[in-house]
C-alpha cells in the first residue's frame, strides 16, 4: 500500500533508518494512539531538501519568492514589434505614443506635405478673413421678431461667407493627410520604410472616394440636425423653443453616435479598397461593441490636439497685436478691415505649425484605431506578422479568429 514517495500511511509498519547515523528522523503528526507516524523511505532526509532547479523557493519565514516569471518562461512570447506598434490589442496610451512616434519615424514622408497644406489653408483663412468676411451686424434689441429674425440670417450668412472657404481648404487637406497617413501607418506597422511618391501613388486612386465620403458625413449631421429643429421652428412661440431645443438636443446626440460609428470609415476605404458604402458598414461593424472606447480615444485625440493649438496659438497671437496695436480693437469688435496684415501675417505662422503637426497626429490616431479594432476582431495581427516575415506566434491574447 505505500508504492508512493511521501508520509506513510497510519498504521504502516515503521521503515529503517535510513537518515544515516547523527540525522534526526523528522516528525510527523500524531497517530490516534498517540504515537508519532513514521515517513516513506523514499522522502528526502531532513535539512537535505532543495528546490528543483529553476523554480523559486517556497514562502516562509526568511525566504523570497524572486521575480515573477516573464512571458517566455510560461511559454507565451512577446508580441513581435517589427514597426511602431507591437503586433498585438493597443492600450490607449500605446496607440497615441505609437501615432506620435509614426510621425517621428516618417517625418520626411509627411511634414513636407503636411506643412505645404498648412501653409495653403492658412493663406486660404488670411485672405477671406480680409476681404470676403462682411462685417457682423449690429443686433438691435427693440426689433419685432420678423426683423429679429432677418438680423440672424444674416449674421448667419455672414459667418457662411467667411467659414465656407475656410473649412472647403481645411477638408482637402484632412482628406489629403488621412489619405497618405493610412498609406503610411500600414507601412510603418511593418516597420517598411516609404517616401511620399510611393505614398501619394498608393493612395491617389482612393482620393475621388475619399472626398465623397468626407462630403456624406457632413451633409447626413447638417441634414439630421435639420430635422430635429425643423419642427420646433415652424411652431414657433414658447412651445417651438422648446421643441427645438429638444429636437436639437436628440439630433447632437445621434450625430455624435454616428460620427463615431463611421470614424473608421476613412482608413478602411484606403487600405480595403471598397466603395465609400462598403467602407462606411466595416466601420459600423469595427465598432460595434467598442464604441465608448473609441469615442474616448477621439476625444482625447482632438483634447490634446486642441492643448497644442492653444500653446503655439496664444503666443503668437500675443506677439500679433504687440507687432499690430490695432488689431485688438477690431478683434473685439468684430471688423475684420480694422486688423491690420502684422497679425493676420505672424498667427498664420502659428496656424501652419499647429496644422502641420494635428492633422497627422489625429488621422494617425484615426488609422491606428482601425489596425487595432482588426487585430481584436479578425486577428490582424497574424496577418502582418506573415507580411512582415516573423514566424507566427499562435493568435494574440485578446484577439478572435477571422469572421468571429
Amino acid at each position: 500500500m505505500n508504492d508512493t514517495p511521501g508520509r506513510t500511511s497510519p498504521g504502516s509498519a515503521p521503515s529503517g533508518d535510513q537518515n544515516g547515523p547523527g540525522v534526526p528522523r523528522p516528525a510527523g503528526p500524531a497517530d490516534v494512539n498517540g504515537s508519532t507516524s513514521q515517513w516513506s523511505k523514499d522522502q528526502p532526509p531532513a535539512g537535505r531538501w532543495s528546490p528543483p532547479t529553476g523554480q523559486n523557493p517556497p514562502p516562509g519565514p526568511g525566504r523570497n519568492w524572486g521575480a515573477p516569471p516573464s512571458p517566455a518562461q510560461w511559454g507565451r512570447p512577446p508580441a513581435a514589434k517589427p514597426g511602431v506598434i507591437p503586433l498585438r490589442p493597443l492600450s490607449m496610451g500605446e496607440i497615441l505614443d505609437s501615432a506620435v512616434k509614426t510621425l517621428r519615424t516618417y517625418w520626411r514622408t509627411v511634414l513636407p506635405v503636411m506643412a505645404v497644406l498648412a501653409v495653403f489653408t492658412q493663406v486660404t483663412q488670411i485672405l477671406v478673413q480680409r476681404y470676403l468676411v462682411p462685417p457682423a451686424p449690429k443686433a438691435d434689441p427693440d426689433a419685432t421678431p420678423a426683423e429679429a429674425l432677418k438680423q440672424l440670417i444674416d449674421s448667419t450668412q455672414a459667418s457662411l461667407i467667411g467659414l465656407g472657404p475656410s473649412m472647403g481648404v481645411s477638408l482637402v487637406a484632412l482628406l489629403i493627410s488621412s489619405a497618405l497617413l493610412a498609406v503610411v501607418v500600414s507601412k510603418a506597422a511593418l516597420g517598411r520604410p516609404i517616401t511620399l511618391g510611393a505614398a501619394w501613388l498608393e493612395s491617389r486612386p482612393r482620393l475621388l472616394q475619399l472626398l465623397g465620403l468626407t462630403l456624406l458625413l457632413p451633409v447626413l449631421s447638417a441634414a439630421i440636425m435639420a430635422v430635429g429643429l425643423l419642427p420646433g421652428l415652424l411652431l414657433g412661440g414658447a412651445p417651438g423653443v422648446l421643441l427645438a431645443l429638444l429636437g436639437g438636443l436628440g439630433a447632437l446626440v445621434l450625430n455624435i453616435w454616428l460620427m463615431v460609428r463611421f470614424s473608421l470609415s476613412s482608413p478602411a476605404l484606403i487600405l480595403e479598397r471598397g466603395s465609400v458604402v462598403q467602407s462606411l458598414k466595416r466601420s459600423a461593424k469595427l465598432v460595434q461593441g467598442s464604441w465608448w472606447r473609441i469615442f474616448g480615444i477621439t476625444l482625447l485625440t482632438q483634447l490634446l490636439a486642441f492643448v497644442f493649438t492653444m500653446i503655439i496659438a496664444i503666443p503668437f497671437a500675443v506677439i500679433g497685436l504687440i507687432v499690430d496695436g490695432e488689431a485688438l480693437s477690431g478683434v473685439l469688435s468684430g471688423s475684420p478691415e480694422a486688423i491690420g496684415w502684422p497679425f493676420l501675417i505672424v498667427t498664420g505662422i502659428g496656424g501652419v505649425i499647429t496644422s502641420a503637426i494635428t492633422y497627422p497626429f489625429s488621422a494617425g490616431v484615426t488609422v491606428l484605431l482601425y489596425v487595432d479594432q482588426r487585430i481584436r476582431r479578425e486577428a490582424l495581427d497574424l496577418e502582418l506578422i506573415r507580411a512582415a516575415g516573423r514566424p507566427d506566434p499562435g493568435p494574440a491574447p485578446g484577439t478572435r479568429a477571422v469572421g468571429g
